[in-house]
C-alpha cells in the first residue's frame, strides 16, 4: 500500500491510482487524503448471513442526503437483504446494483479520482472488501437557497423567479420553460482545486455550431486552482481582456436566458452562483429588458429610445457642461448664460475641478451605499446626497447648475438593464470630461469618436459587437432600438443564427408558399 502519511508531497497524484482489494486499506487512504476530516462519515456493515459480505458506506456530513442514505441504502442492505447467493460473491457490486438498491442513479467507481469527485458532490461511497470496484449511489443533499424573486433584474409585468447557487436547480428552471429534445446540456469540470460544475446550454439546430465548439475549445484551455463565480469564467473566456465593454452578457433571469437559447446563443452556467451568462453578446443586449416583450410593443419602442438617449446622457451630460461652460458659451441662450455665470461667480474653481469633485463624491456616496448594511444603505446614500450637495452650493465650493447636471447624469446611468454597461459608462465620462475641458466640444467629439471606433473593433465569439447597426442589417432592426409587433418577429439575428433562422414551421411553409 502507498503511503499516505499527511507529509506526503505526492499525494495529490494517488487519485489516479485504482482502488485497492483490501476495504481497511481503501477507508485509510481516503480518510488520510481527505485529512481525517471530521465530517467524513464512515459506516462499516456486514451483509447476508450465510454468505457474509463486508461493505462500508462512505460519505460527507452536509453535502448528503442523510434521510434517503438511511431509508434506500442501509435500510434495504441490513433488513431487507436476507443473503446474497454464494456465487455473487465475487461481483456483490453487480448484484446490489441489479437487484438491491432503491437509489436512481448508481455508478461503478473503479479509481480514486472518480471516489474523490463523487464523495466530494455528496455522494455516497459503497466499497467492498476484496473487490477493486465500489459503487456510487447519488444522495446528494446539501441545502438550497429556494427560488426567489430576482434582485438586480425586477420587472412590473414578468416571472417572479430567478437562478440559486445549484446548477442541476438552474438547468431545470431553463427546462420548465424550452421543454425541447433539443435543449442539450454538456458539463464540464474546472478548478484544479475546487472542481466547479460547468455546464453549456444550447439548442441544437438553432444554436450556432461553430460557436459551440468556439465556447468548449475556450472553457478547455481555462487552467486555475478553482472557479467561484462565473466573472472568473468570463474573465478568460472573452474576446478582449482590455475593453471596458461587457462582451458576455449575464442575468438571473430563467426567462431572459430562455429568450436568447431561442436567438441561437450560448449559455454558460456556473454551480455556486445564481448568474448565467450568455454568448455571444450583443450590444443592443445591455439595452433591453425581458419586460420589452411582456407589454405592448409601441410602449416597449418608447422605452427602448428612452434608454439609448438616457445612456448618451449619462455619458456626455458632465462633459458637454464643461466644454459649453469654459469653450462655447455662446451656444447658450443670454438669460441661461448670465444665470450660470451668476451662480458660478463664487465657486473658486474651473467647470472641470467643480465636475469631477462633484462626479468622485457621487460614486463614492454610491459605493457607500451599496457596501453598507442593507437597512441603512438607502438611507445613508439619499441623505448623504441631499446634505453635501446641499452644503456645497451654500458654501460656494459648487454651482447649483452642476448638482442638477449630476444628479441627471446619476438618474440616466440606472436606466441601464445590465449593471455591466452602466458601470462602464461610469468611468468613460471622466476621460470625456478632461478632453472637454482641453479641446471643448471638439474634444468630447474627439473622444466619442474613439468609444465608437472601439465598438466597431470589438467581437464577442466571432459576432460583430454592434450588430445589426454596424454591419448594419436592416432584417434585424425590427428587434434593436425599437421593437415591432410580435408577429412580425418572424427570425433570428443573422450573424448568430446562421443555422435556423426562421421561427416556427409554420412561417417556413407560409414563405415557400409566398415564394413559390
Amino acid at each position: 500500500m502507498p503511503n499516505f502519511e499527511n507529509n506526503d508531497t505526492s499525494r495529490p497524484n494517488t487519485t489516479k491510482l485504482p482502488l485497492f482489494t483490501s476495504l481497511s486499506d481503501n477507508i485509510q487512504a481516503i480518510m488520510t487524503t481527505l485529512g481525517n476530516s471530521d465530517d467524513i462519515i464512515v459506516r462499516e456493515i456486514t451483509i447476508g448471513k450465510t454468505a457474509k459480505q463486508s461493505i462500508a458506506l462512505i460519505f460527507i456530513d452536509g453535502l448528503s442526503d442523510t434521510l434517503a442514505i438511511t431509508d434506500f441504502i442501509m435500510e434495504t442492505l441490513m433488513l431487507e437483504l436476507e443473503d446474497i447467493p454464494e456465487v455473487q460473491l465475487g461481483k456483490a457490486n453487480e448484484y446490489l446494483k441489479k437487484n438491491c438498491l432503491t437509489i436512481c442513479d448508481v455508478r461503478d467507481i473503479s479509481n480514486y479520482s472518480t471516489l474523490y469527485s463523487s464523495i466530494l458532490n455528496g455522494e455516497t461511497i459503497i466499497l467492498f472488501d476484496g473487490l477493486v470496484t465500489g459503487l456510487s449511489a447519488s444522495t446528494k443533499g446539501a441545502k438550497d437557497r429556494a427560488v426567489a424573486e430576482p434582485s438586480t433584474e425586477s420587472v412590473i409585468r414578468g416571472p417572479r423567479e430567478s437562478f440559486t447557487e445549484t446548477l442541476r436547480t438552474n438547468t431545470a428552471l431553463i427546462r420548465r420553460k424550452i421543454k425541447s429534445p433539443n435543449l442539450w446540456i454538456k458539463t464540464k469540470i474546472i478548478g484544479e482545486v475546487t472542481q466547479t460544475d460547468v455546464s453549456i446550454m444550447y439548442i441544437n439546430g438553432i444554436a450556432n455550431d461553430k460557436i459551440v465548439d468556439e465556447v468548449l475549445a475556450r472553457l478547455d484551455k481555462i487552467d486555475i486552482d478553482g472557479i467561484l463565480e462565473s466573472g472568473y469564467i468570463e474573465d478568460f473566456i472573452q474576446d478582449s481582456k482590455f475593453s471596458m465593454f461587457p462582451l458576455i452578457y449575464n442575468s438571473e433571469r430563467p426567462d431572459v436566458i430562455a429568450g436568447e437559447l431561442l436567438e441561437g446563443k450560448v449559455a454558460i452556467l456556473v454551480d455556486g452562483t445564481p448568474f448565467v451568462l450568455i454568448v455571444p453578446a450583443l450590444f443592443t443586449s445591455f439595452l433591453q429588458s425581458a419586460e420589452d416583450y411582456y407589454q405592448h410593443w409601441t410602449i416597449s419602442s418608447l422605452i427602448r429610445m428612452l434608454r439609448f438617449f438616457g445612456i448618451s446622457l449619462a455619458l456626455v451630460a458632465p462633459s458637454l457642461y464643461v466644454a459649453i461652460t469654459t469653450f462655447h458659451q455662446e451656444m447658450l441662450p443670454t438669460p441661461m448664460l448670465i444665470s450660470i455665470a451668476s451662480q458660478r461667480e463664487g465657486v473658486p474653481f474651473p467647470a472641470v475641478v467643480e465636475a469631477l469633485i462633484m462626479e468622485i463624491a457621487f460614486e463614492v456616496l454610491r459605493e457607500a451605499g451599496l457596501r453598507m448594511p442593507r437597512t441603512i444603505g438607502p438611507a445613508v446614500s439619499i441623505v448623504g446626497t441631499l446634505v453635501i450637495g446641499q452644503a456645497a452650493v451654500e458654501a460656494g465650493v459648487v454651482s447649483a447648475v452642476m448638482v442638477i447636471i449630476v444628479a441627471l447624469t446619476a438618474i440616466c446611468s440606472f436606466l441601464f438593464p445590465a449593471y455591466g454597461l452602466s458601470n462602464t459608462v461610469r468611468v468613460l465620462r471622466f476621460p470625456l470630461m478632461i478632453f472637454a475641458a482641453m479641446f471643448g466640444l471638439f474634444g468630447v467629439m474627439f473622444g466619442i469618436m474613439i468609444i465608437i471606433l472601439h465598438l466597431c473593433s470589438l467581437r464577442s465569439f466571432g459576432v460583430p459587437y454592434l450588430s445589426p447597426f454596424a454591419p448594419l442589417i436592416l432584417k434585424d432592426q425590427k428587434d434593436a432600438m425599437v421593437l415591432f409587433p410580435r408577429s412580425s418577429l418572424l427570425s433570428r439575428p443573422r450573424l448568430v443564427s446562421k443555422n435556423n433562422t426562421t421561427r416556427g414551421h409554420k412561417y417556413s411553409a407560409y414563405k415557400k408558399r409566398n415564394t413559390d
